[in-house]
């Protein structure tokens, strides 16, 4: 059969029932529009939420614990030798909580070609001292170069600027939370108190946000120098050192290969945030569900307008059997008809789509807990688009499939006799 004249035939039988066309091809555009707009809103808040806490997070933490030591006094005496020693309130090993060898640790990890960067930090516990009151607080010593270099330290620096820390002495930047509730302004002077009771005075460059409301009360950031100065520790040391790498699917295998090469902790991204990548698996799962159920309730809809299309034509499916169409030229037609909403109405879908999540992307959203975030999220993946490209094409073409293969089948003299 002439490939032109089947389009032919299958743009006349379109025409000739336009308007039920015209629900089919608006309910695949629908279906894509919503589809794309969906996705698009939901990965770029998945996106958001992971990068409050994945863009401060290290993909490999090393730092020292302090335990208690696995092998006990009792353990090497030859008098107990054989026996089993049940050993109550162990206390943990009396050192320090700082990495030993840290300089040259930090080289080796420089050198290391999986390695993206290395951050050295110190944490430790303080007081912000505000007359006869005492706040509880944190402070992470940080080469701010590198902070901002991994962990885009500067996009969290509301007020100030984050290279203040490294130009000018025994400075700070306070956590908003905790700024607002000492009714400090930049430029203030505030006096904190370490754990061992050493004081001092720190001048305020900043504020930190970091979208975390309980986070930014207790949490500030001063620079290394400072940090061993309020310790009244020597320039090496260092209680963490942060790993970023090329590829962050390495970091649960190079995890444990730095805690035998190191002999010290290392966290993986991915330990670390188990529960958080549970809740956006979820998200995203729970998207694509409702994505792929509109396209698949759209292929129903065509599929119910073909089959009464179908069966309105009876009478030119037998004409055209009885006039040397076979059952397969038959189907192709039919096909074609459905493939034909499928694309024009996909096509328009996807724009529609794009369209709608360019608009969300300008709408305004402004939130004090994210300081940096100005509009809705979306996320122009352009998976998503050929997602719905070939699944709108796909759905349509086997609602096509089956009312054509049953019009294929028609006896043209049993339907001729009936008439």
């Amino acid at each position: 059969m002439n490939l032109k004249l089947s389009f032919n035939i299958s743009r006349s039988l379109l025409l000739a029932r336009w308007r039920q066309t015209l629900v089919a091809a608006i309910g695949v555009t629908f279906s894509i529009a919503m589809f794309i707009t969906l996705l698009s809103f939901m990965t770029g808040l998945n996106q958001l939420l992971d990068g409050l806490v994945l863009n401060r997070t290290p993909h490999i933490r090393l730092y020292k614990e302090v335990q208690p030591s696995t092998i006990q006094p009792i353990e090497l005496s030859k008098l107990y030798s054989g026996t089993h020693n049940f050993i109550r309130s162990v206390k943990p090993k009396n050192e320090q909580l700082h990495i030993r060898n840290s300089a040259i640790i930090l080289k080796t990890l420089r050198e290391d070609r999986r390695v993206l960067g290395v951050a050295p930090k110190i944490s430790c516990q303080l007081f912000y001292n505000l007359g006869a009151v005492d706040l509880p607080g944190t402070v992470n010593g940080i080469d701010p170069e590198a902070e901002n270099r991994l962990f885009k330290f500067s996009e969290y620096v509301t007020d100030g600027r984050y290279i203040d820390l490294k130009n000018i002495p025994n400075s700070i930047i306070l956590g908003k939370a905790a700024a607002e509730k000492m009714l400090t302004q930049v430029g203030d002077v505030v006096q904190v108190t370490t754990s061992r009771g050493e004081r001092l005075q720190l001048k305020v460059v900043g504020y930190f946000q970091s979208g975390l409301q309980e986070l930014d009360k207790i949490q500030s950031y001063v620079s290394i120098a400072t940090a061993q100065k309020l310790l009244g520790e020597p320039n090496s040391y260092i209680t963490d050192i942060q790993v970023k790498l090329k590829d962050i699917l390495n970091a649960p295998a190079m995890a444990r290969e730095y805690h035998q090469l190191f002999d010290v902790e290392a966290l993986d991204i991915n330990t670390a945030n188990a529960q958080f990548e549970t809740g956006t698996f979820i998200r995203m799962l729970i998207s694509y569900v409702v994505g792929i159920t509109l396209l698949i309730v759209a292929g129903f809809g065509i599929y119910n307008i073909l089959n009464m299309m179908i069966y309105e034509k009876m009478d030119t499916i037998a004409i055209l059997k009885a006039t040397g169409f076979s059952g397969k030229n038959v189907k192709t037609i039919f096909i074609s008809i459905a493939l034909t909403i499928g694309i024009f109405g996909g096509a328009i879908g996807l724009l529609l789509g794009l369209g709608a999540s360019a608009l969300i992307d300008l709408v305004p959203f402004n939130t004090e807990a994210l300081p940096t975030i100005k509009t809705y999220p979306i996320n122009y993946n352009p998976v998503f688009y050929i997602i719905g490209g070939i699944f709108s094409v796909v759905t349509t073409y086997f609602a096509g499939y089956f009312p054509s293969r049953k019009a294929s089948k028609v006896d043209p003299v049993v339907i001729i006799r009936g008439k």
